[in-house]
């Protein structure tokens, strides 16, 4: 698949000045975010922006309320976020109000939510938003779907899927036993689940050609 194709299909979900919610689905690893943030980049490139990108990441539940509910060591699973919030705010995007929306961005480095942290003013014609779970269809999970005009589904080698997830934790702080041990007891169990949601996406993406990866 061509990067510039994928800019093609992206622009045209834009019609009559109507905002559009693109989604950018996969596994942990699956390179969601560097498609979403390449997408976003090229798309705004020369003139005034008019892509946002909104991570679902922001979702997450707060360390403190994951001890709570005893679901600490499963941080990263469909329950370990505010689903119901996260299809909220789609809707209130998707509705395209006159004013500016706020969204919660992640901290990577303390792997914690900011509330607030992402702007999404009127300009914003196309708002890319990508996650694990916006194809799961149980429970409040069940709400995202109808309101992204699109998902893609980032699908790429499971070897290399896998390096990546293992590279990311240990460049935010975990030793190489610890980011395997995390990749194979948490990471793996969500990939499994977010994999028989393929299925329902308008694009399965691969690789894609003239795409740089870091």
């Amino acid at each position: 698949m061509v990067f510039d194709d994928l800019l093609l299909r992206a622009r045209s979900l834009v019609r009559g000045g109507h905002r559009a919610v693109l989604g950018i689905a996969g596994s942990p690893g699956a390179g969601k975010t560097t498609l979403a943030e390449h997408l976003v980049a090229a798309l705004n490139e020369g003139g005034e922006p008019w892509v946002a990108h909104v991570p679902m990441d922001g979702f997450h539940l707060a360390d403190a309320e994951l001890d709570r509910l005893g679901l600490r060591d499963r941080k990263g699973a469909p329950e370990t976020f505010d689903a119901a919030g996260y299809a909220a705010l789609l809707r209130r995007l998707r509705d395209d109000e006159p004013d500016t929306v706020y969204a919660p961005g992640f901290e990577r480095v303390l792997e914690q939510p900011l509330a607030g942290a992402i702007p999404v003013p009127p300009a914003a014609r196309l708002v890319v938003t990508e996650g694990n779970y916006l194809l799961l269809d149980a429970g409040a999970w069940a709400r995202v779907r109808p309101h992204l005009d699109e998902v893609w589904f980032c699908d790429p080698d499971a070897g290399e899927r896998v390096r990546r997830l293992v590279a990311r934790h240990e460049e935010f702080g975990k030793s190489h036993e610890e980011a395997v041990a995390w990749v194979y007891r948490s990471d793996e169990a969500n990939a499994e689940l977010v994999a028989t949601t393929r299925e329902r996406a308008d694009l399965v993406v691969r690789e894609v050609a003239g795409l740089r990866r870091d």
